[in-house]
């Protein structure tokens, strides 16, 4: 199996046009797209017109018949039905960000919502929403409400990172977080339900008052206002402001343009946002690694221009367009790989920067980088590793045991300075401060702060790669157990384990992880082509790695078809 794609740790070159400004050609047709919204009926016969809840809510494009109005009208009817069974009767809170179709699509959502009797919150400003700024809105409503009576929840209306033809439409239930499998499955399973409805079972029969009306009868919150206040007590912010540091801010057109610029004149900071444009083409783009415009501040393509300004600041910044995922750029490294920076933002704050109890732990997916467990074990910290999706630092964010939740991905979120929960979904905007506390307080910037991680650890070498797999091996790889695999030794090394479940919580991972003294790999299905995830890192170098993918692709050959052979 020889890799067919990549992301930006790939092996696949890259785009010729990759890190270079979108072209008139690469940009979206705004009105065309309104137009497939409203006028695209979906066939629920069809499996990529049906509604899909992946980690992240549902996602589709309007032109390709997977983001329409009959998804919103049928997921938001259905997030109705399961409000009253949970007996939620508390404000919905209901966000958007910057993407052209998020605009029709938390309408259509409004129309519905105002006539099954909620209690919906815009937001005041009439403006867009970062998702953590949803999260903390809920769990600020709940902080002093008994268990049952008048829970807020709330919607997010985006698609992440993703290009700008995409829409996207996540719900937020009572923890702030994102909802969980039993939670999604069920609004999924509903809404497809009604799709594939007729008459008044089906999306006909959803009650819905006309957009002005339902617009005049909602509520209002000050999502940006009751955020930036309390931003004091998660980030050293005086200490930012008194540093003097020069910090530059990329929002990359997203919903966080305006939470900077208040951010900065809230607490004194020498902060330049560099670029204000909201677009919902996003035509100042540069193009993403595969010549795609992709809102993805991780990517040192789509972040090319922040980078190229790395000199005038002692720290640059970027966020997605919901304002999830972080970005850090800084003069000596550019910009950092996420679990570089996850590492030493970790290191960070549990070294002495947060007087956390011993008792608090620090959370990871299971294919970020193990630097993170050799960060852990040297402070003494319990390390949770979960499986792959922010959903499963949930419960330990509200309850305290968990101060930092990482993926590699770029998502984190961590604990208020007093140890207690600040938002439950990833929050890029807290992590780029982060970024910026260290540097002030610490004096070296996080990639010199990484820099001295591996001078005690190591230097991993880490990549992801796409595989080709068949819908049936996709199914095996899901469901494997530890037992399937018969290999002793990975590139050259004894294997310590083989995992199908994460060893922080027991959930299953829904694929395999084996690991060594000198690295390990993971290997996932991909939830939308034919293919599967394989995360791998060393840290014996480049070398050692790319055996370790090589037989690492090898070994998951084998155990398919033997998988596949023993079910026959």
């Amino acid at each position: 199996m020889a890799p067919i794609g990549t992301g930006i740790l790939g092996t696949m070159a890259n785009d010729p046009r990759a890190g270079k400004p979108a072209d008139p050609a690469d940009l979206i047709d705004v009105d065309a797209l309104m137009g497939a919204y409203y006028d695209v009926r979906p066939d629920p016969a069809e499996p990529t017109q049906r509604v899909a809840f992946g980690t992240s809510g549902h996602r589709g494009s309007a032109f390709r018949a997977a983001f329409n109005e009959a998804h919103i009208l049928a997921v938001t009817e259905a997030i109705c039905r399961y409000r009253a069974l949970q007996g939620y009767t508390g404000p919905l809170f209901i966000g958007k960000d910057t993407h052209a179709l998020s605009e029709p699509a938390q309408r259509t959502a409004l129309e519905v919502l105002v006539a099954r009797g909620v209690d919906v919150r815009l937001d005041a400003r009439s403006g867009v929403t970062p998702t953590p700024a949803v999260s903390h809105a809920i769990l600020v409503a709940n902080r002093d409400r008994p268990s049952t009576v008048g829970l807020a929840d709330g919607i997010v209306v985006t698609p992440s990172h993703n290009p700008p033809d995409d829409g996207g439409f996540k719900y937020n239930p009572p923890n702030g977080g994102p909802a969980d499998t039993d939670v999604t499955t069920w609004i999924q399973d509903e809404a497809n339900r009604i799709l594939a409805a007729t008459g008044s079972d089906g999306i006909d029969g959803i009650p819905r008052l006309p957009w002005q009306e339902a617009y005049l009868a909602a509520g209002t919150h000050d999502f940006l206002e009751g955020y930036v206040d309390d931003l004091i007590s998660v980030i050293d912010l005086p200490a930012i402001a008194a540093s003097g540091l020069r910090i530059g801010v990329d929002p990359m057109g997203g919903a966080s343009v305006d939470y900077w610029g208040a951010i900065a004149e809230r607490y004194g900071l020498q902060l330049t946002v560099t670029n204000t444009t909201v677009d919902p083409q996003f035509g100042f783009m540069t193009l993403d690694w595969d010549g795609k415009i992709r809102m993805d501040p991780s990517s040192p393509s789509a972040m090319a221009r922040l980078v190229a300004l790395r000199d005038q600041f002692d720290i640059a910044l970027g966020n997605d367009t919901d304002a999830d995922r972080h970005g850090v750029v800084t003069p000596t490294s550019g910009l950092l790989n996420p679990n570089h920076f996850l590492s030493a933002g970790i290191e960070y704050l549990f070294g002495g920067a947060r007087e956390w109890g011993s008792e608090v732990g620090i959370g990871k997916t299971l294919v970020s980088s193990s630097m993170i467990d050799r960060v852990a074990a040297a402070l003494g910290r319990r390390l949770v590793e979960v499986p792959v999706g922010f959903k499963w630092f949930v419960d330990g964010l509200v309850d305290g045991s968990i101060g930092f939740g990482g993926e590699e991905s770029a998502g984190a979120s961590f604990l208020r300075r007093d140890g207690s929960v600040w938002t439950t979904d990833k929050d890029g905007i807290i992590a780029d401060l982060l970024a910026c506390e260290l540097t002030a307080k610490t004096g070296r910037d996080p990639g010199v702060a990484y820099a001295s991680l591996t001078e005690r650890f190591g230097a991993p070498s880490y990549r992801r790669i796409d595989a080709p797999a068949s819908p049936d091996q996709k199914a095996v790889l899901a469901k494997l157990t530890p037992d399937a695999v018969t290999a002793t030794t990975l590139a050259g090394d004894p294997i310590t384990a083989i995992l199908t479940t994460a060893p922080g919580n027991g959930a299953s991972i829904g694929g395999l992880k084996v690991t060594t003294e000198a690295g390990w790999f993971a290997a996932r299905p991909s939830g939308t082509e034919n293919v599967y995830k394989i995360y791998a890192e060393s840290f014996r170098g480049d070398e050692h790695l790319a055996a370790l993918i090589e037989e690492a692709q090898a070994l998951v050959t084998t155990t398919l078809d033997a998988a596949a052979a023993a079910a026959h």
